[in-house]
């Protein structure tokens, strides 16, 4: 029998990077004693799997304020992961924090959103009156960070894990001092349960629908993937459910477009439907396995799913009592075929963290993040319908996709597409912030245009008067005043060189420059790119430099725009250049000699 050090203190790396068991002369650098029982200590109950290595390394930054290479090597032994493994992990990750010998963490973490919405809001003053507020306070980190999905209620920040929406600079210093940097609680925190709670999902477990029949409503409804590429719904359960088994699904949580805050909105307000609409795929669909994958940003969302889930699965104990033949072993039949639903006590259902990553939000590099490694974007094809999560078939949705499924079961699908307007189907809910009266979410017809919008919103703000908007976030480009008639979904602004994506509508005025709107979000994209792709990579930065000049590069500014659309592996680089187009061809005076 090996002896315990070979068992448990691996040594040297075998060829696929992992710890091989045996070798007498450790490699890399040895963990002290005090290290390893740290480890072990503050990961207690977290099984020690590659896929869990994100889960460990949060466990770790949240008790210790950092990550020490001491730790880190630990933890690397823990995991028989190799520590360059897990040192590329936890340096790709903008929230993790690692730690040079001798330095100490900070006692606490202050992040002051400076995107696009914060930033017209006075995102830069609060961020150097806060840095003055607690500048007698050196171990308190106060840093700029990208978007944290709090544009209606901008300027925005983070003090630990309290976000504060709107912030100003005397109430985080309090927090900090204080010590209050726990969630905060959402109007949805601790809601009873009502009668109209899974109505649907029990239909389902009860026969009364099919699981043929669900996908016929879904076709019905026309619905779409909400979260940005607008693909049809039932289109991707059917080739997920045609796909052999075990097959698995994932709940997009990772909203991190600028200006995007909608999934924050529903799940802080209403989870139940979304989680409803999870359980209904899962049954439909054949999954065995359910991640729901929450952005680091959201820390007050993933305490409040923590306790939706503990309770949902207490629900699914009495469902299997009460539908035992709604359980067991699926049959091959498919959508179709007879038989359970759901496997004995219903799917596996985790709850995950993100680590502050915008590329995250592409599906194949939120599945790359779950199995515990770097969130590189994969190159396609196979689909990840097809290969997902640890090569599976994988059925990946965002939030408000889900949450539509329980009224559309109830109502109708062809019900649902007739709220739809202008040749639409069905309804949307639109993050609006900036210079409007009142930023938020607003559920209107599929197809309204930004006039709708701008008029739920309150109409403009006092004194300003509407010069350009972001259609769909970052991504989407930038429209001049003269388009706020067209329909605002997929496929209308394709013509005019923009998309509405995750419907994501920042309004500008006469306040504002285009220009500078634009800048901003190319240092975004800067700023999140993963570095995978060199077109993304070097372009997105090269991109920032040219738009700082006063007079742009047309040529050389088009030619990179064309290069890193065709060339680059995800969303991100191919999307980045779309605010450069949109100011050459609708504001060319700002730029112009």
């Amino acid at each position: 029998m090996a002896s315990y050090a070979s068992r448990h203190q691996p040594n040297g790396t075998a060829a696929d990077g992992r710890l091989r068991r045996g070798s007498s002369t450790p490699k890399g650098r040895q963990p002290t004693d005090a290290a390893r029982a740290r480890v072990e200590q503050l990961c207690g109950g977290l099984a020690p799997q590659r896929e869990l290595l994100i889960e460990h390394l949060h466990r770790l930054q949240d008790a210790l304020g950092g990550l020490t290479r001491d730790d880190l090597a630990a933890l690397a032994e823990r995991l028989r992961l190799s520590q360059a493994e897990v040192y590329e992990v936890a340096t790709f990750y903008h929230h993790f924090r690692v730690l040079d010998d001798g330095a100490t963490p900070p006692r606490a973490t202050v992040r002051v959103c400076t995107s696009l919405p914060c930033q017209m809001a006075g995102a830069e003053t609060l961020l150097e009156q806060v840095r003055q507020a607690l500048a007698d306070d050196a171990d308190v980190a106060v840093e700029a960070v990208p978007c944290i999905g709090q544009c209606h209620r901008a300027p925005a920040a983070c003090v630990g894990q309290r976000q504060v929406a709107p912030a100003d600079a005397q109430q985080v210093a309090m927090l900090v001092r204080a010590g209050d940097t726990g969630p905060r609680a959402l109007p949805a925190t601790g809601a009873p349960a009502r009668a109209e709670d899974y109505a649907q999902f029990e239909r389902l477990l009860r026969g009364e629908l099919r699981p043929i029949d669900v996908l016929r409503e879904l076709e019905a409804s026309g619905l779409r993937g909400l979260g940005g590429a607008g693909f049809p719904a039932w289109r991707k359960w059917v080739t997920v459910a045609g796909q052999p088994a075990p097959r698995h699904g994932v709940v997009n949580i990772d909203e991190g477009e600028v200006g995007t805050f909608k999934d924050w909105h529903v799940l802080a307000h209403d989870p139940r439907p979304a989680l409803e609409g999870m359980l209904i795929a899962a049954a439909v669909v054949g999954l065995d396995r359910l991640w729901l994958y929450v952005r680091d940003e959201y820390p007050d969302v993933r305490a409040l799913l923590a306790q939706e889930l503990d309770a949902l699965r207490v629900r699914l104990a009495d469902w299997q009592r009460r539908y035992p033949a709604a359980f067991g072993p699926r049959s091959a039949g498919g959508p179709e075929g007879g038989g359970p639903l759901l496997p004995p006590g219903g799917p596996v259902i985790e709850l995950r963290r993100g680590a502050g990553a915008y590329v995250c939000g592409e599906e194949s590099a939120l599945i790359e993040s779950l199995e515990g490694k770097r969130g590189l974007p994969r190159l396609r094809p196979p689909i990840t319908a097809v290969r997902g999560v640890f090569g599976r078939p994988t059925l990946a949705h965002n939030v408000e996709t889900l949450w539509w499924l329980p009224t559309l079961l109830r109502d109708g699908g062809a019900a649902w597409a007739s709220g739809g307007v202008r040749g639409r189907s069905g309804w949307r809910r639109y993050s609006v912030s900036g210079r409007v009266r009142r930023p938020g979410v607003y559920r209107l017809p599929a197809g309204s245009t930004l006039d709708e919008l701008i008029a739920a919103a309150g109409g403009m703000a006092d004194g300003h008067r509407l010069y350009a908007f972001l259609p769909g976030g970052a991504s989407g480009g930038i429209l001049p005043a003269a388009l706020a008639d067209v329909p605002l979904d997929f496929d209308t602004l394709a013509e005019y060189g923009a998309f509405a994506g995750s419907m994501a509508v920042v309004v500008l005025s006469d306040a504002d420059r285009a220009r500078d709107a634009a800048l901003s979000l190319l240092r975004f994209f800067a700023h999140e790119s993963c570095g995978q792709c060199t077109p993304c990579r070097a372009g997105t930065t090269q991109a920032v430099a040219l738009a700082q000049a006063p007079v742009w590069d047309r040529e050389r500014l088009s030619d990179l725009s064309h290069v890193m659309r065709e060339a680059s592996i995800c969303g991100l680089g191919q999307a980045a250049p779309n605010p450069i187009d949109s100011v050459l061809r609708y504001f060319p005076h700002e730029v112009a000699p």
